[in-house]
């Protein structure tokens, strides 16, 4: 019933679970959910290239199955891989000659091994925060490096302010199913969606207020967005320059996790050094430096011409920070067909997965019924990646 926990529209989870429920807990209902309903679903499993047969009109990939290679010949290739594409990694002169440990936030194992050290985080969204938070938690000395403003809400007035109404036991109790509030949510047209989220987060930044002082008077560059919308008309326009905070943030503010800003000149054997030539001491540096686009995927599945064929995938083309135009009207290239034929993306949060994932079904099961499924234009790619 809650936005955090519902999976899909016949797997329900249980009324004693929290709001945001932990990633093992999710994982394990789905797996209790794969074995129950019987999906064909393969664990152990990797992808290793996919290739198009245009004769035939069938896609030809192949599949490290735990350890066994197989082939598998489908009509129709769904890249559903979250909304994130390959880990952006930086190229920083002296990374080379650093000594200590380096690593992208997607291969950080976790906090246990770095009490005591000296830990310095590159990035301010929502991975740089956790990250930064279970490091201190764990008696690390942790360094933030901001390079550019985020904006911040707290978990409980956005829950409460900006979804209440929808995803809550109050909107249950209201008669607001889980698919209603999908429904509800997908009805509003993402031209005129940031005139109704700009006074919901005007609400947050009043009822926060002596937090986002505390949050300045503590050096952080905050924003609200390019027009004020908040959080998440940055997440449909750009998947980035926010968190959700959720105690992380309470560090920076009370200087517990400390702050440094601007960007990153170069390493040394024992430092990360700044543009102002601040140097940091660091035993291990995160680099929390986000993502590509989806198609990168593509590109490293099939290959960079395919990639490029789909281009930039998310976004509305709005034209604000990181989300360039023209206007698409949608999100840019998912869960619709795109430039190359038999080839779909599907991806976003739970909101998104469990309700776009009935069109894209819908797609595809009228195509293998052999149904008529004209398409009116085909996005075109302004944006390769």
């Amino acid at each position: 019933m809650r936005s955090g926990t519902t999976t899909c529209r016949t797997c329900r989870s249980p009324e004693n679970w929290p709001v945001f429920a932990p990633k093992d807990k999710i994982g394990d209902w789905l797996e209790m959910y794969t074995k129950v309903m019987e999906v064909p679903y393969w664990s152990r499993s990797t992808v290793l290239g996919a290739t198009f047969d245009e004769a035939a009109g069938v896609w030809s990939v192949t599949v490290d199955r735990d350890g066994e290679s197989l082939e598998l010949r489908p009509t129709h290739l769904v890249f559903a891989t979250g909304m994130s594409g390959k880990a952006n990694v930086p190229d920083f002169p002296g990374m080379g000659v650093f000594k200590g440990e380096q690593q992208h936030s997607s291969q950080h194992p976790g906090p246990e091994a770095y009490a005591g050290k000296k830990v310095v985080v590159i990035g301010s969204n929502n991975s740089a925060f956790d990250i930064c938070g279970a490091l201190w938690e764990n008696d690390a000395d942790v360094t933030m490096v901001q390079r550019s403003s985020t904006h911040i809400v707290k978990s409980a007035s956005l829950m409460d302010i900006g979804l209440g109404d929808l995803y809550s036991e109050r909107a249950v109790k209201a008669g607001v199913t889980t698919d209603k509030a999908d429904m509800i949510f997908a009805s509003l047209p993402y031209r005129i969606m940031h005139e109704f989220q700009i006074p919901a987060y005007q609400q947050m930044a009043e009822r926060d207020k002596d937090f986002y002082a505390r949050l300045e008077a503590a050096g952080f560059d905050h924003d609200w967005g390019d027009d004020g919308s908040g959080l998440f008309m940055k997440y449909l326009r750009r998947g980035s320059g926010y968190y959700i905070d959720v105690g992380a943030a309470e560090l920076v503010a009370d200087g517990k996790v400390k702050l440094a800003h601007g960007q990153v000149d170069h390493l040394t054997e024992s430092t990360v050094v700044l543009a102002d030539g601040t140097e940091l001491e660091a035993d291990l540096v995160v680099y929390a430096t986000g993502y590509g686009s989806m198609n990168g995927w593509i590109a490293d599945i099939i290959d960079q011409q395919t990639a490029d064929r789909v281009g930039k995938c998310w976004g509305l083309g709005s034209d604000t920070t990181k989300d360039p135009g023209p206007w698409e009207g949608e999100q840019r290239n998912m869960w619709k067909p795109t430039q190359v034929d038999q080839l779909w993306m599907h991806g976003g949060n739970l909101h998104q997965s469990r309700h776009y994932s009935l069109y894209l079904a819908l797609q595809l099961k009228a195509r293998y019924e052999g149904l008529d499924t004209p398409v009116y234009q085909k996005a075109e790619v302004h944006h390769l990646s």
